[in-house]
């Protein structure tokens, strides 16, 4: 019996070698066929896409300060024929919250705002309710910016094509039909980071309060136009005439979600429909304000306001990782998309991959490692 427990460890052992064997071989097979300056080679991607189950995806790669190239794989949805291009749009999730930020930040330029003042002396259709932790700190625009406002709702709700649709206040206060937990502080402001979904539906509803105008609209004349994100849009639902451009969202089986799509009616956290080449756009002009090379997305004291540690690691929308080369990022996961960006400060260099599947986490970090080895990248 001994003997027969030892040789079945010893095959378990000898096959899962083999398995790392085989994936360190194809591993290095793709490095060999993957160059900087060129798209990842269709083959490589249509074995990556089937290993991780991802319908489709799309990559920009950003090499000094230019967009070096663009290109998308796969399909829109599984089963279908029409193929992810250059120009499809996707979900970009959280990735959202940092282009909500620029949009809080030119309204501090315009002095509309400040960084350090009570949101409630601002907010109109909604109060932030004062409780124990709001004795001795108040909420703050940087606060609410930088996930350190000690709010609740990590992430916000997601609804299916056709359901009701609750307004904004009636999801702070989680009084509605299928209510969730309401938004309320619950550490001292200030003290700590706490990323939540929660803080930037009271910035979105904070921003159309001072402007009287539809947050898409404002975030449409603030960012998306300055930064040349010429094909993106905050508009929820997805309107009709972006449908045909649109990624259909899938789960880890490759199964479409129904409808398609979910709706995102706090289109601050979380409802942009971009592309990786205007994402890419947008943080090339933000690391150009903060060089001072250009103030037409934001003036270079508040770029760098926005690229400088709040709290811990993050700034003002944007993560900063105190690890390695100087650089800002984020990711993003609706049901079914997930997303990434990053960008180097001291050298800009960077990458936006955006997929159409929950499964899509694994095969973004891969090709990231793909593309970054190719350009002698630290990842």
């Amino acid at each position: 019996m001994k003997t027969t427990k030892r040789f079945f460890i010893y095959f378990i052992m000898l096959f899962l070698f083999a398995i790392y064997s085989c994936s360190q071989s194809q591993n290095t097979g793709f490095s060999k066929r993957v160059t900087a300056g060129r798209p990842v080679p269709d083959g490589v991607m249509d074995t990556l896409m089937n290993l991780y189950n991802v319908p489709g995806v799309s990559i920009a790669v950003i090499h000094n300060g230019q967009i070096d190239w663009v290109k998308g794989y796969g399909l829109r949805e599984y089963g279908k024929s029409e193929r992810v291009d250059s120009t499809t749009l996707f979900q970009a999730a959280s990735i959202s919250k940092p282009v909500s930020a620029v949009a809080a930040l030119r309204m501090v330029d315009k002095g509309e705002l400040t960084l350090d003042e009570d949101v409630n002396l601002k907010l109109q259709s909604w109060k932030v309710p004062e409780n124990e932790f709001t004795k001795k700190q108040y909420i703050t625009l940087r606060r609410l910016l930088s996930h350190s406002a000690g709010l609740s709702m990590h992430g916000v709700p997601e609804f299916s094509a056709g359901a009701e649709l609750p307004t904004l206040v009636q999801i702070l206060d989680g009084n509605w039909f299928a209510s969730t937990e309401p938004v309320r502080v619950i550490t001292e402001p200030g003290t700590m980071f706490r990323y939540s979904g929660g803080g930037y539906i009271v910035l979105h509803v904070l921003l159309e309060d001072i402007t009287k105008r539809p947050f898409a609209e404002l975030a449409r004349e603030f960012v998306l136009q300055p930064a040349g994100m010429l094909s993106s849009t905050f508009e929820q639902p997805l309107p009709k005439q972006f449908w045909s451009q649109a990624a259909v969202g899938h789960l880890a089986d490759k199964t479409p979600l129904q409808g398609l799509w979910h709706i995102l009616p706090e289109q601050a956290a979380g409802g942009l429909w971009t592309t990786p080449k205007d994402l890419a756009s947008f943080m090339i002009e933000l690391w150009r304000s903060y060089q001072g090379l250009s103030d037409k997305l934001l003036p270079k004291h508040l770029a760098r306001e926005m690229l400088t540690r709040q709290i811990d690691d993050f700034g003002l929308g944007l993560s900063l990782p105190g690890v390695g080369v100087s650089r800002f990022q984020h990711s993003g996961g609706n049901a079914g998309y997930r997303c990434f960006m990053v960008l180097s400060i001291d050298v800009p260099d960077g990458i936006v991959i955006m997929t159409n599947s929950d499964s899509g986490e694994e095969l973004i970090w891969k090709v990231f490692e793909l593309i970054g080895h190719s350009y002698g990248w630290q990842v």
